[in-house]
């Protein structure tokens, strides 16, 4: 039986919900899973579109309504302008957004009596276009689609790479896989994928990153836990970890903020360890324990504060620790373009405070000799060098290993951030790598 398809004003009109949504401070994937079924993919599509554009649309909304209007006819029509601003990367033809919109705001109980002004609003922007764009092009807010203070927090800690940072953030991120080698080798694979004229290219020591995006569920092998889908960056944090590590027996290791699973799993494709995964919340435990299960792992998966070792901890020291802290996301805005409107400026020191208390909390679980890999999907100063070198210099047994610090999304910081991966094509990360040994014996002052 086949459906017949769901009208563009349909499709308009919960795209600003879901927009309003996220002004309320909802995440994006949480907006998105209140969507029907049946408009999901479409309303996916054009709110992925319209959170890269949003910056522009807010000026030019300002521009032909000096006062905000009501938040549902505000996110209506901000969501009409920046699908439409820019007619080269419009998902339709302009005048059909602008008119489907108009409709969208007719069947809306928010929006039906304002209606006649957002038909205005938009008729006048498809006369003055041009003028209307030029009077933004001034607006650092319009011109990188993203908040003031996150633009000026950029200048301030990348000053060569922000520009670069800035425009990769509003590209789409490829679709990269991790080859689970345990199942198969990635050159076996890459033919799978060839064999369905999948082109894919290797980006990383288990990473193939496709040409052309496709349906996760139907790629070969992803219900026998062929592969995982994960960023090319965060591909690095398994090995950086077990890379030469050495323990007496069996590697305990701890991964402290597991949720999904996606490293976790890592850790035991490469090496045979004891892994025990938490994660606060209970809910996204399960999760990790469904990656686990299609992969074929096992781990012990606790539903627990990392912060609170005195809840879960058996006593006995660590051979390994990942943490995985939680950030701004600063570094994953290309997947998640959402993120950049949720965040507060003040967001970043509450969570470079709690980045402080997991590290001087965690640290004291490593044995001598043991490795710490602290990272974050941030670009953020505040919560990567800073917060290590800070770290360090209150630990006299924390020592710094060659690590790749900050990685920026497309542009790495380092000369090669991801092994054969010459086109940088990754999300922002952060890691440092500490080892803990002990501190020489100070001198003692002579007679």
């Amino acid at each position: 039986m086949t459906h017949p398809p769901v009208p563009l004003w349909r499709q308009l009109q919960a795209t600003a919900g879901v927009l309003a949504m996220v002004r309320a401070g909802q995440s994006g994937t949480a907006a998105l899973t209140a969507v029907e079924p049946a408009l999901r993919p479409g309303v996916q599509a054009l709110s992925f579109q319209a959170w890269r554009q949003l910056g522009r649309a807010e000026a030019l909304r300002r521009q032909l309504a000096r006062r905000a209007p009501p938040p549902e006819v505000d996110a209506l029509l901000c969501t009409a302008l920046a699908l439409c601003w820019e007619p080269a990367q419009a998902p339709y033809e302009v005048f059909t957004l602008v008119n489907q919109a108009v409709e969208a705001a007719k069947h809306g109980a928010g929006t039906r009596a304002q209606s006649g002004f957002i038909n205005a609003c938009l008729r006048r922007f498809l006369r003055e276009r041009d003028a209307l764009v030029a009077a933004t092009d001034r607006d650092p807010v319009a011109r990188w689609n993203h908040p003031r203070w996150w633009i000026d927090r950029l200048r301030k800690d990348h000053p060569t790479h922000w520009q670069s940072i800035l425009a990769a953030n509003n590209t789409p991120a490829p679709l990269t896989l991790r080859v689970n080698e345990r199942k198969l080798p990635l050159a076996q694979y890459q033919r799978s994928l060839g064999a369905m004229n999948i082109e894919a290219n290797q980006v990383g020591e288990q990473a193939l990153a496709l040409v052309r995006a496709r349906a996760v569920p139907d790629l070969p092998g992803f219900a026998d836990g062929q592969f995982s889908v994960q960023d090319a960056a965060a591909q690095l944090a398994a090995p950086l970890l077990l890379r030469g590590l050495e323990a007496p027996g069996r590697l305990r290791v701890l991964d402290a903020c597991a949720a999904p699973g996606g490293k976790t799993a890592h850790l035991l494709e490469l090496a045979d360890a004891d892994v025990t995964a938490l994660d606060i919340d209970p809910a996204r435990c399960d999760r990790i324990h469904d990656t686990l299960s299609r992969l074929g792992l096992t781990a012990r998966v606790l539903a627990a504060d990392a912060g609170r070792p005195a809840d879960w901890w058996d006593g006995m020291p660590f051979d390994a620790i990942l943490l995985d802290a939680p950030c701004t996301a600063s570094g994953i805005v290309r997947r998640h373009p959402d993120v950049r409107w949720l965040r507060r400026e003040s967001d970043v020191a509450q969570l470079a405070a709690t980045q402080a208390h997991l590290l001087a909390t965690l640290w004291p679980l490593l044995r001598p000799g043991g490795r710490l890999l602290y990272c974050t999907c941030s670009v953020f100063r505040d919560e990567g060098d800073t917060q290590i070198q800070t770290f360090v210099a209150h630990n006299t047994e924390a020592f710094l290993l060659p690590s790749p610090g900050h990685l920026m999304p497309q542009t790495g910081a380092n000369a090669n951030p991801v092994p054969d991966n010459p086109q940088s094509d990754h999300d922002g990360f952060f890691y440092a790598l500490l080892e803990k040994r002990t501190p020489p014996p100070q001198a003692q002052p002579g007679p």
